[in-house]
């Protein structure tokens, strides 16, 4: 049970860093959470919560300051919660991530790679082009906000610019709270979804209320002045509709650009377009396809990973749980005159009900589960006995997990493992693992 304090300021060495990007000190043995402090720094704090396990403090001053320590570049960092380590070198980023890889398979999974493979990293700034902005009338300030909500709170964060959107949007909170003060509906428009392509951006304005004429107008305008597709949704996903009928399809390209996916304004596209491309690529290399294998992509969406695949096989199989995507996935197969790539949905957290697919033989296997992982699928490896996995996880701590059973319980070694900086500035850990059946 945590109580709430107001304690005299103490002073300590910081030693680690948590897994939310707190510095982590000791004071009488037990762990201290720290706001603000980095790895190497002595600084004094004061703590104001105190919990069994740990307690959790402020930030008062820095005594000494880690050669790791950076300058912010957002203004808004610290109160806005979308990014949560501007404070911390990138290199030094990458350096704690590796790290809680590393310490995820050796106390989760007891396992621990042959080699690390070499962190894949991109631009630092301006690389996010998927977002989910919070749109609110306080009446207090007596305007709108646009944004992320405060970090650890439920509140809208008032920010102008958000440094990690891809260029043409990083004034879009602004831009935002703007159009919205100008509509009848400010207070009936909580959210805004963005999605980008390689040529082309969509929004997606959550309208509880219909726009009145006037409003629509001004969200076209506002459209149309920054070259931004515009989509209103009333409901549900399937409410999204477009504002105008002749927009082209967003898409983007991977494969050194062989292979064009075309995706709509809310389908699940990764995060950050740069560290997409390398992800695929290097899946294609630590794969290591070979003309006559099958080759089966699991969680496998629109086919970003199955069509480069298939180019290189002689099948490939992509399975998913979301049959719009799948739809979209078989379309973008087509589009891109892919003629062995096939696609079948499937609730892939129920393999008691999986379809015959599941019965077959696979020379490789790819997974890209969401952050609860891939358990409940890896007993149908003994069935599939594919020569080597890659696996593609958001979360170290499931990764790890499915690490030690595809170890210990199936036979495989795991040869490489390592970080992709999908989320540059925030404590989220993509990575990457490979698993080879042993002889």
């Amino acid at each position: 049970m945590a109580r709430d304090l107001n304690t005299s300021a103490l002073e300590g060495d910081v030693v680690d860093l948590a897994q939310d990007g707190r510095g982590v000190a000791r004071v009488d043995g037990k762990a201290v959470f720290i706001d603000g402090a980095l790895p190497g720094e002595r600084v004094r704090f004061r703590i104001f919560k105190r919990r069994r396990q740990f307690d959790e403090a402020g930030l008062i001053e820095i005594l000494s300051v880690s050669a790791d320590r950076a300058m912010p570049r957002c203004p808004h960092f610290g109160v806005c919660g979308g990014c949560s380590l501007q404070h911390l070198a990138p290199q030094a980023q990458i350096r704690a991530k590796q790290s809680q890889l590393l310490d995820a398979f050796e106390h989760i999974g007891r396992v621990a790679p042959q080699r690390l493979l070499a962190p894949t990293t991109g631009a630092e700034w301006a690389y996010r082009r998927r977002a989910r902005l919070g749109v609110k009338y306080v009446h207090k300030k007596g305007r709108v906000l646009a944004g992320f909500r405060e970090r650890e709170k439920p509140y809208l964060a008032d920010i102008r610019r958000c440094e990690i959107l891809i260029d043409p949007l990083r004034d879009l909170p602004s831009e935002l709270a703007a159009l919205a003060e100008s509509l009848s509906i400010r207070d009936k428009l909580p959210q805004v979804e963005v999605a980008a392509g390689d040529a082309q951006a969509a929004l997606v304005l959550r309208v509880m209320e219909a726009p009145t004429a006037e409003d629509l107008q001004k969200i076209s305008a506002f459209g149309a002045a920054r070259g931004l597709q515009i989509f209103l949704q009333s409901g549900g996903l399937d409410t999204v509709r477009p504002l105008h009928g002749d927009y082209p399809p967003l898409s983007y390209s991977v494969d050194d650009g062989h292979v064009v996916i075309e995706f709509g304004p809310v389908d699940f596209i990764q995060i950050n377009r740069d560290i997409n491309a390398n992800m695929v690529s290097a899946c294609l290399r630590l794969l290591e396809p070979r003309p006559d294998d099958v080759v089966l992509d699991l969680f496998c969406g629109l086919g970003n990973f199955t069509l480069p695949l298939a180019r290189r096989v002689r099948r490939a199989l992509g399975v998913e749980g979301d049959a719009g995507l799948v739809a979209k996935a078989r379309h973008n197969a087509v589009r891109n005159t892919i003629a062995n790539a096939e696609f079948a949905t499937e609730n892939l957290f129920d393999p008691m009900k999986f379809g015959a697919w599941a019965q077959r033989h696979y020379d490789l296997v790819l997974l890209d589960p969401p952050r609860a992982g891939a358990a409940e699928l890896l007993p149908l490896m003994a069935q599939w006995q594919p020569r080597r996995v890659v696996y593609i996880s958001c979360h170290p701590g499931s990764l790890a997990r499915d690490a030690g059973i595809l170890v210990r319980d199936l036979g495989f070694t795991l040869t490489d493992a390592g970080v992709m900086d999908m989320f540059p500035h925030t404590t989220h850990v993509e990575s990457i693992a490979v698993f080879e059946r042993s002889a």
